[in-house]
C-alpha cells in the first residue's frame, strides 16, 4: 500500500479523537469530493459515525480498534488513489496542512511513513524495524 495512504488513514482516524475532528473530516470529504462527487456526502456521515467509535476506543484504550479503523480508511483512500494516482499530490495536501497538524506532537509520528527496501544474498540476514525491534538469537 502507498505511504501516503497509510500515513493519511492513520492521521485521519487519530484527528476524530481531536478538537480539530471537524477539519479532518472536512479534508477528507473534500478528498471525496473531487474523486468521486456522489460519494462525498455518505463519506461525511460515515467519518461522523467512526468517530464515535474512535472515541470510545481511546476511552477503553482500545487501540486494536483504533487500527482497524485506520485500516479501513488506509483501504478507501487507496482505491482512490487506484482510480486517480494523480489523487496522490492533494492526499498528501491534505495530509500535510489538515490532518498532521490536527495531531498532537506525540501523534504526529504515528501518522508518518517508513519505506525500508533490503536486498540479501547468500547466507545474510536482515533485521529491519519501523518502531522497536527485539531479536534474540542463540
Amino acid at each position: 500500500m502507498d505511504p501516503i495512504v497509510l500515513a493519511a488513514g492513520t492521521a485521519l482516524v487519530a484527528a476524530m479523537a481531536t478538537d480539530a475532528w471537524q477539519a479532518a473530516r472536512d479534508g477528507a470529504v473534500n478528498l471525496w469530493q473531487r474523486a468521486r462527487p456522489g460519494e462525498a456526502e455518505a463519506v461525511g456521515a460515515e467519518l461522523a459515525s467512526v468517530r464515535g467509535q474512535v472515541l470510545d476506543a481511546r476511552a477503553d484504550g482500545d487501540e486494536d480498534t483504533e487500527r482497524a479503523l485506520a485500516g479501513s480508511w488506509q483501504i478507501r483512500l487507496a482505491a482512490l488513489l487506484r482510480a486517480d494516482p494523480a489523487m496522490a499530490v492533494e492526499i498528501q495536501r491534505v495530509l500535510d496542512e489538515v490532518l498532521r497538524p490536527a495531531l498532537a506532537p506525540d501523534e504526529q509520528g504515528r501518522a508518518g511513513s517508513v519505506v525500508m527496501e533490503a536486498k540479501a544474498s547468500g547466507q545474510a540476514r536482515i533485521y529491519q524495524a519501523g518502531r522497536d525491534q527485539h531479536i534474540n538469537e542463540r
